[in-house]
Parts: structure tokens; C-alpha cells; sequence
């Protein structure tokens, strides 16, 4: 049987390339991926907010596999409005599915705490405005942001169409004036970067969090599955 010891539903959005390979790459033995998307072509504001729209159904379809937890692998999309929008959005996919459900920007969050950072560095690929609304998530919880860079891109397939390499040379970039960091975090569930977390991390010293980490961890977890993987945080288990 397929996922033996878990299913994981995955909601992405229509235009993500990278959540599916990345998640089923990492996953450990005797859990599989299984993936309902929205539909989205730009990473905008306005778009994200129509494409939520579509979040219960993709739950309802999501239940018809008997996952046995459901992540909602946006994560501007999961942050667009806020603290208190991302757990409505786990207990409304929660409710439908009939399983436990994770958002990737609280995904995030609970990573960050668990590696006890406060000091953060941000990569994103996304235009300022979607950067900003993200800095104010993150400092809304208690955090400082010393260090933001992002590369201004509208369209989702031009993220996916990002390399490891890329997302490496943004780090190192925005590493260059940040100041006093505890952690990184690589913000997008489309940007290709999960590969590169223990190079970076290797390399500079910082734990190091990207969306797609964060949500597969975080994911596993919750069906009390072994975390253990790559990079600081898959390393820390349940």
C-alpha cells in the first residue's frame, strides 16, 4: 500500500512545480504525497486571495484518499491576511478533510521556534509588496527581520524556474549585510531550495528554514512520523 505509515495531502497552487518533487524526494520510507491544486498564475495579492477560494474543495478532494493530514503549501498564500487567518485556514481544512491540517506560514513559525530563532534573514522571490506583508508576519510574532531580499518576480513559473544555486547566491547575497542573524528562512513553496539547506547551513554557520522544510516537517510531526533528515531541523525528530 502506498504510505503505509502516512498520506500526506498537499494543496499547492496550480502554477507550483516544486512542492511535489521536493516533498516526495525528502519524504521518509512508507509516507507519500498526494496533491490537489488551486489555481494561480501570479504570485500577487489579489491573486492569492481568489485562489483561497478554492482551498475546501481541494480538502474535499483531498479526503476522498484518506490522507492523513492535509498542508496548505502556500506560503504567502497562508499569510496574506495574518495571524489568525492561518489557523482558520488548518482548522477549516482540519474540518473537512477529517484529518489534522498545517499551513505553511505556520508551518514556518513552529519551525523557527523550534530552532530558537529570532533574529531572521529572509529570502523571497516575490514583488516588495508580498515581501513586506511577510516581514510584518514574522515581526508580528515577535521577531526581528535584520536582513530581507527579493527578487521581484510575478510570475509563479518563473519561480519554479529557480535553481538550488539560485537560492544559494540570494543567501549568501543578503548574508553579506545582515545583521546578527540566528536563522535563515527562504520563503516559497515554489522556490527549488530544499537541496541546498545543509550546504548553506555548512557554509554559513545559521540554521537555515525553507517553506517546503518547514511544511513537510512540520506535516510529519503532526501524524507523529520521524523527522529525521537533512539540515538542522529535520535533525531535531518530533
Amino acid at each position: 500500500m502506498t504510505g503505509w505509515r502516512a498520506r500526506l495531502g498537499l494543496i499547492v497552487p496550480s502554477s507550483n512545480t516544486t512542492a511535489e518533487p521536493e516533498l516526495t524526494t525528502a519524504c521518509p520510507a512508507g509516507t507519500s504525497v498526494h496533491a490537489a491544486r488551486m489555481p494561480l498564475e501570479d504570485v500577487t495579492a489579489d491573486d492569492l486571495d481568489a485562489m483561497a477560494d478554492r482551498t475546501i474543495e481541494c480538502a474535499e478532494l483531498l479526503a476522498h484518499a484518506d490522507v492523513d493530514v492535509v498542508a496548505y503549501g502556500c506560503t504567502t498564500g497562508s499569510l496574506l491576511h495574518g495571524h489568525g487567518f492561518d489557523a482558520e485556514l488548518e482548522a477549516e481544512i482540519a474540518t473537512t478533510a477529517d484529518c489534522p491540517a498545517v499551513a505553511t506560514a505556520l508551518s514556518v513559525e513552529r519551525a523557527l521556534d523550534a530552532l530558537d530563532c529570532r533574529r531572521i534573514a529572509l529570502a523571497t522571490p516575490y514583488v516588495d509588496d508580498l515581501t513586506q506583508r511577510e516581514v510584518a508576519y514574522l515581526e508580528e510574532s515577535g521577531r526581528e527581520v535584520v536582513a530581507v531580499d527579493g527578487l521581484d518576480i510575478t510570475a509563479n513559473t518563473d519561480i519554479g524556474a529557480l535553481t538550488p544555486e539560485d537560492a544559494y547566491r540570494q543567501v549568501d547575497t543578503l548574508l553579506a549585510d545582515a545583521d546578527d542573524p540566528d536563522g535563515v528562512f527562504v520563503s516559497c513553496t515554489n522556490y527549488p531550495s530544499l537541496s541546498v539547506v545543509e550546504t548553506l547551513e555548512a557554509d554559513f554557520g545559521l540554521p537555515v528554514v525553507t517553506s517546503n522544510a518547514a511544511t513537510l516537517w512540520d506535516a510529519l510531526r503532526t501524524v507523529d512520523v520521524d523527522t529525521a533528515g537533512s539540515g538542522q531541523l529535520f535533525a531535531r525528530g518530533r
